[in-house]
């Protein structure tokens, strides 16, 4: 047996390449996938191939040519493309496979099984000649090097799996860590062997030995130094045969070091040396027993322990009759220097990832890479966000705060009852004409029994969904009172479900509540809406009329009173232009956010990176905030025109309190002023009221789809209780037909037998059906209560109506 160790293979199995690919390309990938048919189908016989577990010196090209074209496909597509990537743990190729959907865990895999290749290589090697030596050496330093070239180029890539039962462990830092100083410590104790076949100098071989036990050394601190996790991974004689290798080799570079110490005729220090040495020998000797380790490692120890004792006696003879030389101490003599003639070794194709391809093209390199896509994603969102959030709506914020602060005023009613002491304002007969037009109180009926017809469906699902829950429990109690059910009861089961229901419930209230303030304010002003829709003659006559006589006498306080509803219209007409300038502002930049088309330059930046490198969205940020800052100069000029209102609003007070003071008394236009203001109102009213409704309708549309969603999961779950109670009953039939011929059991006996379970073999090639339900989720993949997996958090309630004005 060989007195090495070699890294197992990784076992993975076939997945299915094709349509995972396709329907990225084809959904995401902004192509058609049959102009990658070839390129696909590559990829899964390149895979196929680098999977393969035959050990032979060509398989190095397949792997090192599939790890190339990783590279190549991770720059064009995400990690996730929504295909299940299967690997089995390294030492336990029974067990059930991780599954993640990440080819960065493939491209972690695949380099693991380079170096596990390499080790095995090296130990087919025939080490009773140099040259298979020298092979050997060369495979070990190949997996040494792609075990660091893993963790620390590629493992920066890989996102860790939020549960902990899909952590691939033998990919962790300290694991592969420790396989790269066993590889290095075996490549070192290669070259000692070369060493003592070529006869080197004792002093050179013991140095060299040093350096071979200080590798064993660091792969041993390693593993101990490991969480309980990853130390368990290894086998249980791995560790032993490390560590008495560690010792092994110290006792070599000591035994060495005697035999230079003896012909430079220091025998005292000889003497010393071979002490320490067959002090190590032993602990290796002891370790390697304990741990039971290879009888080839095992007789290598003892031959030495053989030797350095032989050495010792005489050594010890020698010195108390011939030579007397002072034996020093332990801590007192000279360390050996440590020689590492044999670093690790990168592999070539790892360097280099084009020059194992051999002019091959790289796969899908048409297909604009992943990250540019999304880099032109996240730019049009953050346009979208920009104008809507910074423009669009402090645009609207601008009016609202104008307009509220005009009604606080009383303006333009108490402007327009002066200026027209009969008839009706323009504006007040547009907005009733608007009104008119769009049969206002018909279609705020309407659409309040819309959203009640809405939010009473969505009602009924939840209802449903409940009934569904609560059927289950019903039949789960019934079964518990004929059959000795070992499971959770269904209110301990179903926690995620019901808990998930008293959320929907809440919502469901609330938003009933925001109805019923919405049905409030249209009760309030139902009559002054449907007052608006009168012809302009009734209009006209419900309002109260003034003379002009009365509001404009040729007095001083006439004159006065007119000289300051002037300049007050004046700066109404002022933010009104104000208001008119925002509105082009916005079409302006959404004129120039439609005609914006990034691409160009992102994909000439994407063209700027090194070929194989993976391109994320990250990397093209100062191109995205360039591109943004086209629309500085409308973020200005909206942050001018705020200064401006509130300037504006600041004068519109002070000449509004001037000309109401000029005009006090006057009950004929004060009761002008209120009709004409309460008609305004009510329009305002109006409009809030039927955006209210809109967003209502939209919102019970939305939850509805979520709702139809939480049913069939618990229609799912339901289903599954229910087969498991069928199962469980003809267990509990099965067992007591096979008791009736035989003694029964005690019952605590039965309950232990019902749950045990065959264990089935896993066939070669295939992925097991059954997994253990992640943490955090149900059986049924159900997400947890805090996911972000179920939708309704980002589900806005329809807004509240504002506070009435007192």
């Amino acid at each position: 047996m060989p007195n090495l160790l070699s890294i197992p293979f990784k076992k993975s199995y076939n997945v299915d390449i094709p349509e995972a690919a396709r329907n990225y390309i084809s959904n995401l990938g902004g192509a058609h996938p049959d102009e990658f048919r070839q390129d696909i189908k590559s990829w899964q016989d390149l895979r196929s191939d680098a999977i393969n577990e035959l050990v032979h010196e060509t398989r190095v090209q397949s792997i090192t040519s599939y790890h190339a074209q990783l590279l190549s496909i991770l720059a064009k597509f995400p990690g996730d493309i929504q295909l299940p990537i299967s690997y089995a743990p390294a030492f336990d190729p029974s067990a059930v496979p991780i599954t993640l959907n990440d080819l960065n865990f493939e491209r972690l895999s695949i380099l693991f099984n380079l170096a596990a290749l390499h080790s095995q290589l090296a130990s087919f090697e025939d080490r009773s000649t140099a040259e298979g030596i020298k092979r050997a050496a060369g495979n070990y330093q190949q997996a040494a090097g792609t075990l660091r070239f893993l963790h620390t180029n590629a493992v920066s890539s890989f996102h860790r799996p939020l549960d902990e039962d899909d952590v691939p462990l033998d990919l962790s830092l300290d694991f592969v860590k420790a396989l790269e100083w066993l590889m290095l410590a075996q490549a070192q104790e290669c070259s000692w062997q070369l060493a003592k076949l070529s006869q080197y100098r004792n002093s050179l071989i013991g140095k060299i030995a040093a350096g071979t036990s200080h590798y064993y050394g660091m792969a041993s601190t390693t593993i101990r130094g490991a969480s309980p996790q990853i130390k368990h991974i290894f086998p249980s004689d791995w560790l032993a045969h490390i560590e008495a290798k560690q010792h092994h080799f110290v006792a070599v570079s000591e035994y060495r070091e005697s035999i230079t110490d003896f012909e430079a005729s220091r025998y005292g220090l000889e003497l010393a040396r071979l002490v320490k040495s067959r002090a190590e020998a032993q602990k290796a000797f002891d370790a390697g027993k304990k741990g039971k380790i290879t009888q080839t490692v095992l007789h290598d120890i003892q031959s030495l322990l053989d030797s350095v004792t032989k050495s010792e006696n005489r050594a010890q003879r020698d010195n108390d009759l011939i030579y007397h030389q002072d034996v020093p101490a332990a801590s007192a003599m000279p360390s050996i220097p440590i020689t590492h003639p044999l670093p690790l070794s990168l592999p070539k194709g790892l360097q280099d990832p084009t020059s194992v391809l051999d002019n091959q093209h790289f796969l899908f390199g048409e297909l604009v890479c992943w990250g540019a896509r999304e880099a032109i994603n996240i730019y049009n969102d953050r346009k979208r966000n920009l104008i809507q959030e910074r423009l669009v709506e402090v645009t609207q914020q601008l009016e609202d705060q104008a307009n509220e602060e005009l009604r606080k005023q009383n303006l333009p009613s108490s402007l327009e009852a002066l200026e027209r002491p009969i008839g009706l304002p323009p504006s007040l007969l547009r907005k009733a004409e608007e009104i008119r037009l769009e049969d206002g109180p018909a279609k705020i009926q309407a659409s309040i029994e819309d959203v009640e017809r809405l939010a009473h469906q969505d009602l009924i699902i939840l209802e449903e969904a409940l009934d569904i829950l609560d059927n289950e429990a019903s039949e789960d109690e019934a079964a518990r009172k004929s059959l000795p059910i070992d499971r959770l009861k269904s209110h301990e089961a179903n926690v995620e479900l019901t808990e998930k229901s008293k959320r929907y419930q809440s919502i469901l209230t609330q938003a009933s509540e925001s109805d019923e303030h919405v049905r409030q304010k249209w009760d309030e002003w139902e009559s002054r809406i449907t007052e608006l829709t009168m012809d302009e003659a009734n209009l006209e006559a419900s309002v109260p009329s003034s003379t002009a006589l009365s509001s404009a006498r040729p007095t001083p306080q006439g004159r006065q009173t007119r000289d300051h509803a002037r300049a007050l219209r004046a700066k109404l007409e002022e933010l009104d232009a104000l208001h008119r300038e925002a509105g082009q502002l916005v079409r302006r930049a959404r004129s120039r956010a439609a005609s914006d088309d990034i691409q160009p330059r992102i994909l000439k930046a994407a063209s700027g990176f090194e070929r194989l490198t993976t391109v994320t969205p990250e990397m093209f940020e100062d191109v995205l905030d360039d591109e943004l800052a086209k629309f500085d100069t409308f973020l200005i000029e909206i942050r001018e025109m705020k200064k401006r209102q509130t300037g504006l609003l600041e004068e519109i007070r002070s000449k509004n309190h001037k000309f109401l003071d000029s005009r006090r008394g006057d009950p004929i236009i004060k009761d002008r002023e209120n009709a004409l203001q309460s008609l305004d109102f009510a329009y305002s009213k109006y409009r809030e009221i039927t955006r209210n409704l809109d967003e209502g309708f939209k919102f019970y549309n939305e939850l509805a789809g979520i709702l139809v969603q939480f049913k069939e999961v618990c229609k799912t779950w339901s289903l599954h209780r229910n087969q498991e109670l069928r199962d469980l009953s003809r267990g509990m039939q099965s067992l007591s037909l096979n008791d009736s011929a035989a003694k029964p059991y005690p019952q605590s006996e039965v309950k232990a037998n019902s749950s045990d379970t065959e264990v089935q073999k896993i066939p070669s090639g295939e992925i097991p059906g059954l997994r253990k339900p992640i943490s955090g989720k149900s059986s049924l993949g159900l997400p947890a209560f805090n996911s972000s997996e179920w939708e309704f958090e980002e589900l806005p309630l329809p807004p509240p109506p504002p506070r009435k004005a007192t």
